[in-house]
């Protein structure tokens, strides 16, 4: 890439989207192109097709996407799987038909078969059932995958595809109805610390382990593959290293200050039992995080405060 290519951002206000921006801008890439979600349906196809046909990007990177927690995607099954296809079929259809040179198409984690051998790796895609409470998300990602893969071999498209393991940083959704799981366990230690509460509710049983991602980290190893990665087969992005849901509750209750109980909802799901990403790939490219788990939460708990501060 160079500094003067326009770079379009799909999802530039979101987590992953802001991130990226942040870490372009830091390098001096600043003609970045981008649309709210008001401006610019990713779901309509003409408006796409207008979008790319007037400011023809040289990048893109498709971090747009309709997301939520295991209620969220458990409930909203048909919004997961349309609307992401909608957005996927319609950023990487016209990036191809408007020339765009390089495009990063960014997955998840969860289009993992549920019982896949630990680490995932790469090569494990499509060997087993998917988790039954994502599928129509995991699906929908599965689908941009391949759409990736298959716009390479018959059109010969520079584009990649990377899948992120679990994330937090600014700009995480915190609503207990539709958020992951640590921006909705530090809200709610950080109600039950202000209102002296005795106990935390947290669901499922604390036993499945789960790996965390700063964002930021996210975006840096974006901007590597950006520059450094030209193959087919799709990257992990992770830290390789994870811990169980109950040790992440009790990390972030001694971040916030919470000094009550634990009180664990058993009726709730727990998810996928295990799913750590196998990172040798893009380690071995010469990538690694740089934000350990304690550090990061800490800084994403002193802008949540700021941030609850500030509504009041």
């Amino acid at each position: 890439m160079e500094k003067q290519d326009k770079i379009y951002i799909a999802g530039h206000r979101g987590m992953v989207g802001s991130a990226i921006v942040r870490r372009l801008q830091k390098d001096g890439f600043n003609n970045i192109v981008a649309r709210t979600s008001s401006e610019l349906d990713l779901k309509d196809q003409a408006a796409v097709r207008d979008f790319f046909q007037k400011e023809k990007p040289d990048h893109v990177v498709l971090a747009a996407a309709k997301v939520g927690g295991i209620q969220a995607n458990n409930t909203y099954r048909a919004q997961f799987i349309y609307e992401n296809l909608m957005i996927q079929n319609n950023v990487i259809h016209q990036s191809y038909e408007n020339g765009v040179k390089r495009l990063l198409f960014l997955g998840s984690s969860c289009i993992y078969p549920k019982l896949a051998p630990q680490p995932l790796k790469e090569e494990s895609l499509l060997t087993g059932l998917l988790e039954e409470t994502n599928e129509p998300y995991a699906i929908a990602k599965i689908a941009g995958i391949k759409m990736v893969e298959s716009y390479r071999r018959q059109y010969g498209c520079d584009y990649i595809s990377a899948m992120p393991t679990n994330l937090y940083g600014p700009n995480d959704n915190y609503d207990l109805k539709n958020s992951h799981v640590m921006p909705a366990l530090i809200r709610k230690f950080h109600a039950a610390k202000k209102e002296g509460a005795p106990n935390v509710e947290v669901w499922g049983t604390g036993s499945p382990m789960r790996e965390f991602l700063h964002v930021d980290d996210l975006a840096d190893a974006c901007f590597f593959l950006l520059q450094n990665y030209h193959d087919e087969l799709f990257v992990n992005i992770g830290t390789g290293t994870d811990l169980t849901i109950k040790a992440l509750a009790e990390l972030i209750q001694d971040i916030v200050g919470f000094e009550g109980e634990l009180k664990w909802d058993t009726s709730k799901p727990d998810g996928t039992p295990r799913k750590l990403m196998d990172v040798s790939r893009l380690h071995n490219m010469g990538w690694k995080h740089k934000i350990e788990l304690r550090d990061g939460i800490t800084e994403v708990y002193k802008a949540f405060k700021k941030y609850e501060g500030a509504k009041v």
